[in-house]
């Protein structure tokens, strides 16, 4: 069903292509909650967002840059939330199995 929509699609822009995985994301936004995405708009937008972030990296200095990044990992990542248990998967793996009833 997706390949008949994405092929009877509408030809996009040539400011930038639309990346097959974007394009199924705006689907489920139009399907899911009956909206219609201007893709001319999305494209221009997202041309303009690549153009601030290669000013930005032009623009400051790598420690500028490692310090937003830092800022920017720290509120993504809750720091109260205890880390997750390490499994070992090479132990588990080796583990001689459980002694169950014996199949009748």
């Amino acid at each position: 069903m997706f390949r008949r929509i994405i092929r009877k699609r509408r030809p996009t822009p040539s400011l930038t292509g639309i990346s097959l995985e974007e394009e199924l994301a705006l689907l489920r936004v139009e399907l899911m909650y009956g909206l219609r995405v201007n893709r001319e708009e999305y494209l221009r937008r997202k041309v303009d967002e690549r153009e601030q972030l290669a000013a930005r990296m032009r623009d400051g200095d790598t420690a500028t840059l490692l310090a937003d990044l830092r800022h920017f990992l720290e509120r993504a990542v809750p720091s109260h939330v205890p880390p997750a248990p390490v499994v070992d998967l090479q132990s588990r793996r080796h583990s001689p199995p459980a002694k169950g009833p014996e199949p009748a």
